[in-house]
């Protein structure tokens, strides 16, 4: 009897173990990247090279988690304020900020040389992603609203990565690529930000445009919705290089942009957080949605 409860237990620890690495290394973002990743590589590529894709997910993996682990150890103390984040594994006390920097610092090590090994431009735009997200982008969250900007940044990088790491070049078609994620990624995180706000709030983060949920937010994230929706067609113009894009899937695009836009001026006119909500997950389903109509374009034309 004690031999088959010491396994439960050992059983259980296991799984909060792998449970902690997860949250510290938020491995459903980190899949979400990758996907990014994974999408712009084959709009790249010529000859889809496995072993390449693997690296490139492996390191899209490692960069993501050790952005969210260093991230974790600087904000622990604010984590620990607000109730989405204080049963993460260092403010609720289950990992130390040793063990936590250990992993980040590992993974960072690991993702260099794993994306250098794909060639030393997607190495370097790798590196560029972790510092920016871990010495700007954390910590302006408590200083200015601009911080949402500053973080677009690093946000942007693996759906262009992905080009990068298959041409081993960054010109007009990655340049565009980054851009889509760019402006995408204003409506996605004010919507965050909006259904977060009193949350936010407890850990002194100010993440709306006005820090307020009011229409003058409101209307800024139809701004950047709108400029999101003309940079994701813009390449049916054949100006960007080998990036095309043809005009049936340009108009599924933008279709899938003007049902966006619509959640964003319900958001405009009920300023409420069910409309910020709704939001949010169109805008998930949004930059899912036009990477594989991007993806199946580019191999059925």
């Amino acid at each position: 009897m004690k031999t088959a409860f010491s396994t439960i237990s050992k059983t259980q620890s296991l799984a909060l173990i792998i449970d902690d690495f997860k949250q510290i290394t938020k491995v459903g973002l980190a899949i979400s990247v990758v996907f990014s990743s994974v999408a712009g590589y084959l709009l790249g590529a010529e000859v889809v090279d496995f072993k390449i894709l693997i690296l490139l997910s492996l390191g899209g993996y490692f960069m993501v988690g050790a952005s969210n682990a260093y991230n974790q150890i600087i904000e622990k103390d604010l984590d620990a304020l607000m109730n989405r984040t204080k049963n993460r594994p260092i403010p609720s006390g289950r990992m130390s900020v040793s063990t936590a920097f250990t992993i980040a610092s590992i993974f960072t090590i690991l993702g260099i040389i794993t994306l250098y090994i794909v060639n030393p431009k997607t190495a370097m735009f790798g590196a560029i992603s972790i510092f920016l997200y871990v010495c700007l982008y954390t910590p302006l969250k408590t200083k200015t609203p601009l911080s949402v900007f500053v973080g677009a940044f690093p946000g942007a990088i693996p759906f262009m990565l992905g080009w990068v790491a298959a041409t081993n070049n960054f010109g007009i078609e990655p340049g565009t690529l980054f851009m889509i994620q760019f402006f995408w990624q204003f409506p996605h995180f004010w919507a965050i930000g909006w259904v977060l706000y009193d949350d936010y709030k407890k850990g002194g983060f100010n993440m709306l445009p006005t820090g307020k949920k009011d229409k003058a937010t409101a209307l800024q994230i139809i701004m950047y919705t709108i400029w999101m929706i003309l940079i994701s067609v813009f390449p049916v113009t054949g100006l960007t290089g080998k990036l095309q894009l043809s005009v049936v899937s340009a108009v599924i695009i933008l279709l899938l942009g003007i049902g966006m836009l619509l959640f964003a001026f319900t958001l405009y006119h009920k300023k409420d957080n069910k409309s910020a909500r709704n939001l949010m997950l169109a805008s998930v389903s949004y930059i899912s949605l036009i990477q594989i109509v991007y993806v199946i374009d580019k191999f059925l034309s």
